[in-house]
């Protein structure tokens, strides 16, 4: 018979929710609560996302690590993404967690991201503690969202026993949680009880030998890589001679050089892990995410990390345009690919191809957002490249061609319905749900093709005047629904290399909208605007006023031209076409054309029938 033991000293639990939904506050206040940070200590909020795009964007991008103590019990959290683009963080940390809360909003209620991070977690079979957060807004309606988030578990097919949850109503900000929403309470110890009595304890068999699951990747100057994972069974402790078991079935030994544990958001060192423990172990450089760290008398590996694949790709490449080389550190494909390469072993939904373009790479991903945060991390870094428009990924089954599908949610002003519908229709968007609660606003449901987004979401922001919200989750793939355009403008292109002046940028102003301000180098190819025609149209933007020795009786009226809106990388993925490319270098942000000649684009260019 199955000898089972439990390590009651120990919880692991993963933090989930939509984007905004304040799962970083939260981890924030249980800091602050368990004791983590010394009294009158100042502390940053937002302290778990400690990149600098996830503090700009205030969003959490990566799934870290931190651990709290609470009357004698260790409590693993693990802060996950809400985004459904980085969907292979939330799966690779629900691998560590034997529970989970699910936080959402007590006034917009369970949101798209929300149930594809809980589909997540019911698939992987976790325990859910349900936290209604932010009961101090003026709008919060907590009966109907906990009434939505019960609809959401049975339409996700929760059986009874996880649709048995307990529930909290909580103000992460303040650091409140109360098991009914007139209790009083001052203090999370509501939620630190339900985490200790309902999220079960990390089991293990105790006859069995040391395995871990590598669930995450790090590195240190002073230590090499660093393998973060769970404990299955077993223990090990310093100098330990172990091995990694890999993808293929390959084994790499290894010996423990330091044994590390999370203690708060840092790493203390300890002699021994035990079963249960989230544990950080050095001393192997060739380990991947989803690797077995076992003992070598008896190596045996643990199921591996199932990711969903990529439904989007997109080309990476060196920058060719005359500007190459004078902003970036790394230009070479030699560089670009090593730190690609880099990438697809933290990042379990990022997939790399070599092409048969040597100075190019095919980079694949869940969407658009992901491989914009890849880029803009990547020039940061240094680099410089050129990436192509997002493509979808289709598949081919009995004789059909199939495209991944969206499930977008639309919150705008009753106004703005004719103009959103009309927009998706267009992109073979079709309306499944329509919901009018007598606001002011609606919420309409679509089916609508992953490509049919790309490049909408500027659009949208614009017809709705920046008050619409809009979300979406992949539900899987369907028959192509056809061909639709993917912009209806053309581009102004730079016909000459040279400096924009302002005689010839206000003499296009009726041509389009520009992309870049007096004085902006140029270069032949390179897009300086958005033409208000279907076609591209070659301008010259370095054109100055004819000067002749006649003196004009009064003098020229100033140039007066409309601001420019600065162009950043996620505008540019969604402006380009398929023959245009966004060139990235750590200073700019550049459109140009793949061919940069106008003479081999003109004579290249389908004839046109007479």
């Amino acid at each position: 018979m199955k000898k089972i033991e439990k390590n009651d000293q120990i919880r692991n639990i993963a933090i989930i929710a939509h984007v905004d939904h304040g799962k970083t506050t939260l981890v924030d206040a249980l800091f602050r609560h368990s004791g983590v940070f010394r009294q009158g200590v100042m502390v940053e909020e937002r302290i778990m996302d400690s990149l600098d795009l996830e503090r700009e964007r205030g969003i959490t991008i990566a799934a870290k690590n931190c651990a709290v103590m609470w009357k004698g019990v260790k409590i693993n959290i693990i802060d996950t993404p809400g985004h459904a683009d980085f969907g292979g963080e939330v799966e690779r940390s629900l691998s560590m967690a034997d529970g989970a809360i699910l936080l959402v909003d007590a006034s917009e209620g369970p949101l798209p991201q929300t149930r594809f991070v809980l589909k997540k977690t019911l698939e992987a079979g976790l325990k859910i503690i349900v936290v209604i957060n932010k009961i101090d807004r003026k709008d919060a309606r907590p009966a109907e969202v906990l009434d939505e988030i019960y609809d959401l578990f049975i339409d996700l097919d929760a059986d009874e026993e996880q649709l048995d949850f307990p529930v909290l109503y909580c103000v992460a900000l303040q650091g409140i949680a109360k098991r009914s929403v007139d209790e009083e309470s001052q203090s999370l110890d509501s939620l630190f009880e339900s985490i200790v009595e309902e999220i079960p304890a990390p089991v293990h068999d105790p006859d069995k030998p040391f395995q871990m699951l590598v669930s995450d990747l790090g590195y240190s100057d002073y230590l090499g890589r660093l393998a973060v994972g769970r404990v299955f069974n077993g223990r090990a402790g310093q100098s330990d001679q172990l091995v990694c078991l890999g993808p293929d079935g390959g084994r790499h030994n290894l010996r423990v050089t330091k044994l590390q544990v999370y203690t708060g958001q840092d790493l203390s060192e300890v002699e021994e892990v035990v079963p249960g423990e989230i544990a950080v172990i050095s001393g192997i450089e060739e380990v991947h995410i989803g690797d077995t760290i076992c003992t070598r008398e008896n190596p045996v590996p643990l199921k591996r990390i199932a990711v969903d694949e990529p439904t989007v790709s997109m080309k990476f490449s060196i920058n060719t345009s005359p500007l190459s080389g004078r902003e970036g550190r790394y230009v070479q494909s030699s560089k670009i690919w090593e730190r690609l390469s880099r990438e697809i072993l933290r990042n379990v939904a990022i997939q790399v191809e070599k092409t048969a373009d040597r100075d190019s790479f095919l980079v694949k991903g869940r969407g658009e957002f992901q491989m914009a945060i890849l880029i803009e991390t990547m020039r940061r870094e240094g680099f410089e490249l050129s990436v192509g428009r997002p493509q979808v990924i289709f598949k081919h089954e009995d004789g059909k061609k199939l495209e991944p599908v969206e499930h977008l949610f639309i919150d705008c002003n009753e106004a703005f319905m004719g103009v959103v519908t009309e927009k998706l229709s267009l992109r073979k968007g079709r309306i499944t749900n329509l919901v009018n609660h007598d606001t002011g606003r609606i919420r309409i449901e679509f089916t609508i093709p992953s490509r049919g987004l790309i490049g909408y979401r500027d659009e949208f922001l614009t017809d709705t005047k920046g008050t619409g919200i809009m979300n979406s989750y992949f539900t899987g793939y369907q028959e192509y629904r056809g061909d639709f355009p993917a912009r209806f403008m053309g581009s102004l292109v730079a016909d000459r290399p040279g400096t924009a002046v302002p005689y010839a940028l206000s003499n296009l102003k009726a041509r389009g909208n520009l992309f870049i301000a007096p004085g902006t180098v140029v270069y032949e190819g390179m897009i300086v605007g958005e033409h208000n025609r279907e076609n591209d149209l070659n301008v010259n933007v370095c054109k100055e006023k004819k000067l002749t020795n006649i003196r004009a009786a009064g003098k020229d009226d100033a140039i007066i031209l409309p601001p420019v809106l600065p162009m950043t990388l996620e505008r540019a993925l969604h402006f380009i076409r398929d023959d245009e490319l966004v060139e990235v270098t750590p200073a700019s942000v550049r459109l140009r054309k793949a061919e940069l000649s106008a003479t081999i684009r003109h004579s290249s260019r389908p004839k046109e029938r007479s």
